[in-house]
């Protein structure tokens, strides 16, 4: 029988602890991935305890608050602490999410924290973006229109309205990353959120290169990898609907043959 094990520099080991040494009522336990590519050891799980009670009700403040007041080399992205920038996305008990609009309250018991799943892990929670990026960048997202005007290109309502539940997307790869075609693919499958994207400039009634943007993407790996399983839009901290965006790329490139 076939043992597949992984690297030895790629097991997660057990860490250490960061115990509170004065009595506290509301304590809550953060287990935390840790990764530093400067030392020659494995991933390793730290744990801290940290006194709610002088903490925020986020897991970003909780994060914050290890990182002032515990230990400072614990490294991860953060921005606007609103759900807008998308920098905080990370796995949290389980979920891909944004650790600033988790509440900590939802999660029963310990907190268990990674970085984004199936991403090259720069450090501790900041995963490796310049893939998803480049595939981003692939797809053109920007007006191309022979049109010219001192103010804004209209739109009818209609027409506006065709793009809500599109341009809401902050980046941040939650859906793209709890994606398994994406976990096994990522090089050619452009993915849930580049492809929610693709069709944010498709349905744009400004845009005049929707015939080159669906032949850019009528590709058996670019596009066709979807299986529909969902992940995408169960997971979006945003509550979009990545599916259906690819769904009905798939629908327009069918009408158009």
């Amino acid at each position: 029988m076939v043992e597949l094990r992984l690297p030895k520099n790629s097991r997660i080991t057990k860490g250490n602890k960061f115990k509170i040494k004065e009595p506290c009522d509301n304590i809550k336990t953060f287990s935390i991935y840790r990764y530093d590519p400067d030392k020659n050891a494995s991933p390793r799980i730290d744990e801290y305890e940290v006194d709610l009670s002088s903490c925020g009700p986020m897991v970003l403040d909780a994060l914050i608050k290890i990182k002032n007041d515990i230990d400072p080399t614990l490294t991860f992205r953060r921005s606007c602490r609103e759900g807008v920038c998308g920098s905080c996305s990370m796995n949290i008990d389980g979920t891909n999410t944004l650790a600033c609009t988790k509440y900590i309250k939802e999660v029963k018991g310990k907190i268990n924290i990674y970085p984004l799943p199936h991403m090259p892990v720069i450090k501790d929670l900041v995963p490796d973006l310049n893939q998803v990026y480049k595939q981003y960048t692939s797809i053109e997202p920007w007006l191309k229109t022979s049109k010219t005007s001192d103010r804004e290109i209209k739109q009818t309502p209609n027409q506006r309205k065709e793009l809500d539940g599109l341009y809401e997307c902050i980046m941040c790869f939650c859906c793209s990353t709890s994606c398994p075609s994406y976990w096994w693919n990522g090089d050619k499958y452009l993915g849930p959120a580049v492809l929610l994207q693709a069709w944010r400039w498709i349905a744009d009634s400004r845009d005049e290169a929707t015939d080159e943007r669906l032949d850019s993407l009528e590709d058996s790996f670019k596009l066709y990898r979807c299986h529909t399983i969902m992940n995408c839009t169960k997971t979006c901290p945003k509550g979009l609907n990545p599916a259906k965006a690819i769904s009905k790329i798939k629908q327009k490139i069918l009408a158009k043959s």
